[in-house]
């Protein structure tokens, strides 16, 4: 399946948690909907470079309680093409898990390709191939990692929810790829 030339940035693991763990919303405010030009259809989904520990430890604690096993820091494409999902809708209220903010796009038949490097942009952007994927950062690399690594194979567990993270925020040739 070819991939459409509008994509959307989503910061990991939320990306990858469209494409493999079922989320069904993408949260968003109602400025950003607007001013991104958010509406429903076919759209190609672009990790965004950007994931800080806060942002991964608070959802990797958010997704686990629902028994999602979400990967390693170091394993999740940043900088990147993903795939692709249908937008269905955009609602203020919804019934699904993933629904947390004032308004949401509806995701739906997603599909994952291989990782197709590519600067990102706000709202919705015409993307194009280029660029490289982006390096793990140290904090990726040594997450979960215990002194010594006696206990690297335990899942993680925290005494108390991390805190919340808040915060984040010409036309080009058709780009070329699939995934199917």
């Amino acid at each position: 399946m070819p991939l459409p030339s509008r994509a959307l940035s989503v910061r990991q693991p939320w990306a990858w948690a469209i494409l493999h763990a079922g989320k069904d919303i993408e949260n968003r405010s109602a400025f950003s909907i607007a001013a991104g030009g958010m509406t429903p259809g076919r759209i190609a989904l672009h990790a965004a470079s950007g994931m800080t520990r806060a942002e991964y430890d608070w959802a990797v604690w958010r997704m686990g309680r629902d028994g999602v096993a979400v990967p390693r820091p170091d394993a999740l494409p940043r900088r990147a093409i993903l795939g692709a999902v249908e937008v269905t809708g955009i609602v203020s209220a919804s019934d699904s898990p993933w629904f947390g903010g004032r308004m949401g796009l509806v995701l739906r038949d997603p599909v994952p390709c291989e990782p197709i490097p590519a600067p990102g942009a706000r709202g919705y952007f015409d993307w194009r191939p280029g660029g490289e994927i982006a390096p793990p950062l140290r904090w990726m690399r040594d997450w979960g990692q215990a002194e010594g690594g006696l206990f690297d194979d335990l899942p993680p567990a925290w005494p108390e929810p991390p805190a919340r993270p808040f915060g984040t925020r010409p036309k080009a040739d058709p780009p070329t790829g699939s995934c199917g």
